[in-house]
């Protein structure tokens, strides 16, 4: 019997874990997985709600670490990791992407000797500022298990040089969130704000380069109105975006809807006609379900996808977001799939079992 810890804390994280923890359903007499969820997003509607959604099981342990500093939650969250790691004592702790909770896994890992499996190895932005890059690069270093959602991920890796440390392993395993994009696509359903059939965008903003600019997040908000003059645009509202504009007073006309669920977002994807982000997970679930998304960033890890002129990078400026929407071209079919065959759990399984 293999035991596994999987440690989450983040939207995302909890939609690529539903994934592993499905196929691991059919396993239990070779491998014993345990969930611990850090905290980190700790609102009902960005957490709670995607393990009902999803049908993850429970977490045994929720550490609630949640709303604090980079530092002081990762040290915390190493703190409480460390004490759960004693306690259930595991062959291998599994970490996903690239957040706080991700890094202080990664560090109890190397400290006390667990083998570390990192699903999303490989990527970079080659942004250093961004914390999500520096927490995947150190994840990676200690990584036994490294597994790629990309070929170009795979060269990242070897580029860094990888593949000469002795205890690990590169594997081009997939995406593990379009195996999930396969399976959830025909259980969506509507979030409650939504009932007209009229076109519409999906926005979202929530990252930390745009929202702690008051700047930054009007020059976004403007060109959202401008466009949504034509096209509708609906934005799940973060909570971190939100507190920004009711404390700067900052006025927009687009429709603002609460966080929506996993299923919820799927639906909207599925049944609009293009996404406008700075987040990392909706470009390629935009490329999942054939939609073409502007990305309000000046860079991102997901390369392959502006490759496929189906990503348009543009940042934060008003002109440039407007311009790429007047631009908009028919989404392009590849003619194989960036990211795998949508049997990455199953990979992930072989690997742990086989090391």
């Amino acid at each position: 019997m293999i035991k596994i810890l999987t440690v989450i804390g983040a939207r995302p994280q909890f939609i690529k874990a539903a994934n592993f923890s499905r196929f691991l359903k059919h396993k239990t007499d070779f491998v014993q997985e345990t969930i611990v969820h850090t905290g980190q997003h700790y609102d009902n509607k960005m957490s709670n709600v995607f393990f009902e959604e999803l049908e993850i099981p429970q977490p045994k342990y929720n550490l609630s670490i949640g709303g604090l500093s980079h530092g002081e939650m990762t040290g915390k969250m190493i703190e409480a990791i460390e004490k759960v790691v004693y306690k259930e004592a595991p062959d291998w702790i599994l970490v996903y992407g690239d957040t706080n909770s991700t890094l202080a896994a990664s560090i109890v890992s190397s400290k006390m000797s667990i083998k570390l499996a990192h699903v999303e190895a490989g990527l970079r932005s080659f942004n250093m500022k961004m914390p999500e890059e520096v927490n995947r690069i150190l994840t990676d270093r200690v990584s036994n298990l490294l597994f790629c959602p990309t070929k170009l991920a795979v060269e990242n890796l070897v580029r860094e040089g990888s593949h000469i440390s002795n205890f690990q392993k590169i594997i081009n395993s997939g995406d593990i969130m379009y195996e999930g994009a396969l399976y959830y696509k025909n259980r969506s359903y509507p979030p409650p704000e939504i009932n007209n059939k009229k076109d519409f965008i999906v926005a979202t903003i929530h990252r930390q380069e745009t929202t702690t600019s008051p700047k930054k997040l009007v020059s976004v908000l403007e060109a959202l109105d401008e466009i949504n003059e034509t096209t509708e645009v609906i934005m799940p509202i973060h909570p971190r975006t939100l507190k920004v504009i009711n404390q700067t007073g900052i006025k927009t006309r687009i429709k603002l809807i609460e966080p929506v669920s996993y299923l919820n977002m799927v639906w909207l994807i599925q049944n609009s006609t293009a996404i406008i982000t700075d987040s990392g997970g909706l470009q390629k679930e935009a490329y999942f379900f054939k939609k073409k998304c502007i990305t309000l960033r000046e860079e991102t890890e997901w390369v392959e996808l502006i490759n496929t002129k189906n990503n348009l990078l543009v940042g934060l400026k008003k002109e440039k977001i407007i311009n790429a929407y007047k631009e908009l071209t028919p989404f392009k079919t590849t003619k194989t799939e960036v990211y795998g065959d949508g049997n990455t759990s199953s990979i992930i399984y072989r690997e742990i079992i086989n090391y």
